[in-house]
């Protein structure tokens, strides 16, 4: 029987990979200039951090996460998300000792059970940044800038951000009660695990995908109406820091995330029907994890999706050349040199490829055009005895004699 990769997973093949490492290097690339550094996590976490640090109504931890018990008996998750295992991280290894502010970013897989379908795996990747120790609403649009400017980066131009506030541990009770209220009264018409979430989490509600809860919802009470003055001025303060960096944006009352841990600016970037991008401030889960109370803002960047959107917009991502030179050789003796100069090369930054399938010159040509060489060279007894060259550039069939032994010579023809 044929073995197969597991639902909702795929592999990456060389044809597909050069477009993750271009995203990738454009996304480092940023994150470096505003002195944003990597951070990397295990796989797996102790249950407790996503029960904690998500929530226990998000959808992540009711419906979604991978988790067993281990050989001691220890409950252990595939990490579902980033931020929480970033966030134990920051906390476990008290880098909160440090001059502040924290700036991490990361690239990393992660794993959620739910209904695969084009552009969601049940294995994905994601890059996100994650920000501590600032409570500045400059932070909230920095961090937003670093989104924004790596999308653009690679070629999105219909980008849309919008924004909203959830509100604070002052203000979002005032809320709750009245969302509470009013979903009370529309209760038997919601899903049955928001008829659950009603008691423990109302807002949770606003997020749910049901179509019915949905309408109810259409109606329902906003955050916006209920904000203490601290949150009030937080989010004027955020727009006027969008408008000064001409980042334009809409105000959506509807955005709460998925996650528990937001509060105070929530934000999300889209293009075309897609969401590419999400994220917001969480100023209690560093206290929550068991750390100090420190303020924190971060986003995450699903790569599945985002590399779905550049396709559909028509972006086409560089191919890399793989090959600067193929060697082909006639003779065992032109074989054994053409070896040892493909090394030397190299050594010398160029790739190559040379004959390892026994092919005869003929063949060895028809490879070389088949894995797209810039040049190919053909070594044999004249070429040894008069230790040079022909690199001919298969784009225009330009010929170029150098001498065998001088690789900065070779190097330069082929650069």
């Amino acid at each position: 029987m044929e073995m197969q990769a597991p639902k909702g997973t795929k592999d990456m093949l060389p044809e597909d990979a050069y477009k993750w490492q271009y995203v990738e290097s454009i996304l480092r690339d940023v994150a470096k200039n505003y002195g944003i550094r990597e951070v990397r996590t295990p796989m797996f976490e102790n249950t407790e951090l996503f029960s904690r640090g998500v929530g226990e109504t998000s959808d992540i931890v009711t419906k979604e996460m991978y988790t067993f018990n281990d050989k001691g008996n220890r409950s252990i998750t595939l990490k579902p998300e980033v931020t929480a295992p970033v966030v134990r991280a920051f906390v476990e290894n008290r880098l909160f000792n440090e001059a502040q502010p924290t700036k991490l970013y990361y690239i990393s897989p992660c794993f959620r059970y739910e209904k695969a379908q084009r552009g969601r795996f049940r294995q994905f990747h994601q890059f996100g940044v994650e920000v501590f120790g600032s409570k500045e609403p400059s932070m909230d649009v920095e961090v937003i800038s670093v989104a924004m400017t790596s999308l653009k980066k690679m070629g999105l131009k219909s980008l849309s951000l919008n924004i909203n506030n959830l509100g604070c541990a002052n203000c979002r009770p005032n809320f709750n009660e009245a969302l509470k209220k009013y979903l009370e009264d529309n209760k038997e018409c919601l899903c049955g695990l928001c008829q659950t979430r009603l008691e423990k989490n109302p807002m949770r509600i606003l997020d749910c995908k049901e179509k019915k809860c949905g309408e109810i919802t259409k109606n329902a009470p906003i955050i916006l109406d209920y904000m203490c003055e601290e949150c009030d001025t937080h989010f004027t303060e955020v727009k006027k820091y969008l408008e000064v960096l001409e980042i334009p944006y809409k105000v959506d009352p509807s955005i709460v995330r998925g996650l528990d841990y937001y509060t105070k600016t929530t934000f999300e970037i889209l293009s075309s029907e897609f969401t590419v991008c999400g994220g917001g401030r969480y100023d209690k889960l560093i206290e929550e994890i068991g750390g100090p109370d420190m303020p924190a803002v971060g986003f995450g960047l699903g790569l599945e999706r985002l590399l779905l959107t550049l396709e559909k917009e028509g972006i086409e991502i560089p191919k890399e050349n793989i090959f600067d030179l193929y060697i082909g050789a006639r003779g065992d003796n032109a074989e054994m040199e053409g070896f040892k100069l493909a090394n030397k090369l190299r050594a010398a930054g160029i790739k190559c490829e040379t004959n390892h399938m026994g092919r005869a010159v003929k063949a060895q040509m028809k490879y070389a055009n088949k894995i797209g060489a810039a040049f190919t060279t053909i070594l044999g007894d004249d070429e040894l005895q008069n230790k040079t060259i022909r690199l001919k550039r298969m784009s225009d069939g330009e010929q170029f004699e150098v001498s065998l032994e001088n690789i900065e010579e070779i190097a330069n023809v082929l650069k």
